[in-house]
This record gives structure tokens, sequence and C-alpha cells, in this order.
């Protein structure tokens, strides 16, 4: 069975409900999974009825087939990835699919099958193709059973007008959006474990993110720096990063603390970043920035900071893991692949000239009074003018 076509399923759940607007999300998902899977045999993308399906080259292997699948589960606005074959609408051509696509899908000892027809123009319905399947597989696998609620895998089979699509790997995606619909962001991306995972909860409902990193740099060594561009390289894999603004903040730290009360140092270095973010948001033209804290976990994360810090930006802030907590985002960012690198030690500017004893009930009035001696305005033209940028994707 050397020419059969191997065929990756996608399904998706949000963007079905999206009436009018489901086929711009649905383009957009094609148009990213087609930038993303340029290391794997693609041959084309197309959409049928709630799917798109994965055309991948005659002769592939099953365990590429497998792993492009696995990535594809990762891509935002997957719900779920069904890996199979595509097939003649004739019954007993179907059947011998169907005992090979379980066949890949073992071990098991329990399964069903799930028929679904598209086109009344096929004569077989759903139920009868599930009885007659059935009968098939039942014979080839004597010691497995039928179970119609949780086997261990279930036989898709769907037909469609001039085909069948018949499949037994199944795997979850991660859901959401796809990249690209709802909008630019401007995340401020660390090399430590928060932010990472906040940008990606972005990525996944569906906004174009791009990243500003704040280094100690020149008051400490650039080595964060290169821990961003590994995590952004981590992220820009399934297509979850744009640019990353590199700025070297070092200096702009030194100033404030030798000018201003050492208690407000983090709220006034946290407004200060804001305000750059804010201006690289008015040129690319994103509408939000986006912050990896969650409230109380340091000094900068009380309700009273975060109001002094918010205020210094007319762009809405958001927070994705507000109400997180350390050991749910540690596991998120295991399972996306960037904690290993955010636990790397490197000196960043968030220990930069830090005070002994942080304010964590900042007054507004108080913040803005000590900024007020401050040259903020020609700090932030001079960091655009030197701001160095990395491009994703890098594909």
């Amino acid at each position: 069975m050397e020419d059969l076509q191997r065929v990756i399923l996608v399904h998706y759940h949000e963007i079905g409900l999206k009436g009018h607007n489901r086929s711009k999300f649905e383009k957009r998902l094609v148009r990213n999974l087609e930038a993303l899977l340029t290391d794997y045999p693609l041959v084309t993308i197309h959409r049928i009825s709630g799917r798109l399906i994965v055309f991948l080259k005659e002769g592939c292997e099953k365990d590429v087939a497998f792993e492009c699948a696995r990535f594809i589960s990762r891509v935002p606005g997957v719900a779920r990835v069904s890996c199979g074959f595509k097939c003649e609408r004739d019954m007993d051509a179907m059947g011998d699919i169907a005992k090979l696509a379980l066949a890949e899908a073992a071990p098991f000892e329990s399964f069903k099958v799930s028929a679904r027809r598209a086109h009344t123009d096929f004569p077989i319905d759903s139920m009868q193709m599930n009885r007659d399947i059935g009968a098939v597989l039942c014979e080839a696998n004597p010691d497995a059973s039928v179970k119609m609620k949780n086997p261990d895998v279930t036989v898709g089979v769907e037909v469609v007008q001039n085909a069948v699509y018949i499949y037994a790997f199944s795997i979850p995606g991660i859901g959401g959006l796809p990249v690209g619909v709802s909008g630019k962001v401007v995340c401020l991306l660390s090399s430590g474990i928060d932010s990472p995972v906040a940008l990606w909860r972005m990525a996944r409902r569906g906004a174009r993110c791009f990243a500003v990193h704040f280094s100690g740099s020149p008051e400490t060594s650039d080595t964060s720096e290169y821990l961003v561009q590994d995590i952004a390289e981590v992220l820009d894999k399934y297509g979850c990063i744009s640019d990353v603004y590199i700025v070297g903040f070092g200096e702009y730290q030194k100033e404030i603390a030798l000018s201003c009360p050492p208690e407000l140092r983090v709220i006034l270095y946290r407004r200060l970043m804001f305000k750059v973010a804010a201006a690289i948001a008015a040129r690319i033209g994103a509408g939000a920035l986006v912050t990896g804290e969650s409230l109380g976990q340091v000094a900068s994360q009380t309700l009273a900071n975060i109001h002094c810090t918010d205020a210094a930006v007319s762009l809405p802030v958001f927070r994705p893991l507000i109400g997180t907590d350390k050991q749910e985002i540690i596991y998120e960012a295991q399972e996306l692949g960037t904690f290993k690198i955010s636990t790397e030690d490197a000196p960043d500017c968030c220990t930069l000239f830090m005070p002994r004893n942080p304010e964590t009930h900042g007054k507004l009035s108080v913040v803005e009074e000590a900024e007020s001696v401050l040259d903020e305005d020609e700090w932030i033209e001079r960091i655009l003018s030197e701001v160095r940028i990395v491009k994703y994707p890098k594909r």
C-alpha cells in the first residue's frame, strides 16, 4: 500500500462558532499551518465541512506522519488532530483502510467505529457504516472488544463528496484561535518563567505577539538577551511570536536610582518600561500591552502598585497569569518547552539597583511627583533609536 495517500485531519472548535467570520478564521489557520509545516512532506491543505485536511506526499512513513500530527496539535487554533488515510468511496476499500489505520494505532484492547456522512449521495448511512466496518475490524482483531463508551481507540470514518478519510490515531490540540485573528499586542518578555507563558496564552487567543525585552545592559552582562532569544525560538516554532525588541535598560535604572526615593524605584522602573513598550506599540499598531505578572507575587504586583504602573500608559494592560499560582505557571512553562531555559542563571534588569525595602502600596500622586525630575521623553526617544530588533518568524 505504498501509494496510499496519508492525510491529517485538523479539527477545531471555537473557529466553528464564528458564524459569518468563520471562513476568515479558517483561512488564517491554513496560512499559519502552511508557513509552519515547511519541515514536513506537505502537499496541500484543503478546507472541507468543519475540518482542514493536510495532504502528505505519497510514500510518507507512519512515524513522519504521526510526528507531523503531534506538531500540528501544538499550533494555536487546533482542537484535535487525527492522522489517517484518504480512500475511495467503496465499502471494501474502506474496510481494508480501516484495518490498516487501526493496526497503526496499536496496542489497544477495545475500539469502536464512528462514521460520519457529509453527503447523502453516498447510499450507506452512518449507522450502517459503523456496523459493516465494525464487523470487518472485529474479524481482523478477534482479541479486541467493541466498546461504545471510552474505547481505547476510535476509528473515524468521514465520507465527503468525492472521498473518504479514515483514521484511528487522534490526539487533542491546544485549542484557542489562530495567531493573527485578534490583532497585535506588545509583550514584556524577560528570561524568567512567567512572561513566556503569558505571551503564549495571548498567542492562543489569536494575538500576534511582539516582544520587548529590557536587559540590564550595560550595567550587567547581556546573558538574558541570549536566553530571551532562545525562548523566542521555542515560541516561534509554533508561530507564537513576531519581532523581539531588545532594550539596554541598565543606565536608565541607574539614573532613577540616583535621582528618586529608593522605595519607589521598582514602580518607576516599571512605569518607564510600560512607556517604552507603549511607544513601540504605537509604531507597529498594537492595541495592548501584556505582562507576566500574577497578583501579589512580588512587591511590584500588589493592587496599589499595579494601579501606579498601569497609569503610566493609556493602552490596556493584559495580565493572563493574574490569578495563577507559581506551580501552575511552572507546569505550563514545562509543557511549552521554555522552563529549562528560564531556569538558567542570568542577571537582568529585574534585579538591578533593587531597594532594600520597596514600596508595596504606592500612591500615584507621590510616584508622579518623584518621576517629574526625570527626563523620560528624551530617554524614550533615545531608547527607540538604539533598540535592537530580532526578526521573527525565522522560517
